[in-house]
């Protein structure tokens, strides 16, 4: 069996995160959804959960970060061309992502980033294999 990934996300408005990552072309598996959590379809192996506050804090006893306020995580999912990036970018802010910072561009690799209404901060990276260079150790 392949390994997956499912990433947990709290978020305080379920519906409003479900209506802004379907904008960016997501889509969400209907037998892991109901009033407390959706899971959306990153690929055939990555997942996230997105829960709603209440429910997510039945799997832990901590805090649940305001990721308006604090990082947790930085969620980085890889792009097939510098144009991909730019182009879920453009889908982000269109659905009402925040940019916090520009496009970086080091040649060999494209990264750019947006916060999701919750705060959550997802990069998108495309990189050049051929274009990596050699560790200098």
């Amino acid at each position: 069996m392949t390994t997956q990934i499912f990433v947990n996300l709290p978020v305080k408005d379920l519906n409003r995160s479900v209506a802004f990552f379907t904008q960016l072309g997501y889509t969400f598996n209907p037998q892991f959804t109901d009033e407390k959590a959706t899971c959306m379809i990153i690929s055939d192996t990555i997942y996230v959960m997105l829960l709603t506050e209440p429910f997510f804090q039945t799997f832990t006893k901590k805090e649940i970060v305001d990721a308006h306020k604090a990082t947790e995580s930085l969620i980085c999912l890889s792009a097939g061309s510098k144009e991909a990036v730019d182009e879920m970018i453009h889908k982000a802010t269109a659905a009402g992502a925040t940019i916090p910072n520009p496009a970086t561009d080091h040649g060999f690799m494209y990264q750019h980033c947006f916060d999701d209404p919750d705060g959550h901060r997802w990069e998108f990276v495309w990189m050049d294999p051929n274009g990596i260079p050699e560790h200098q150790g």
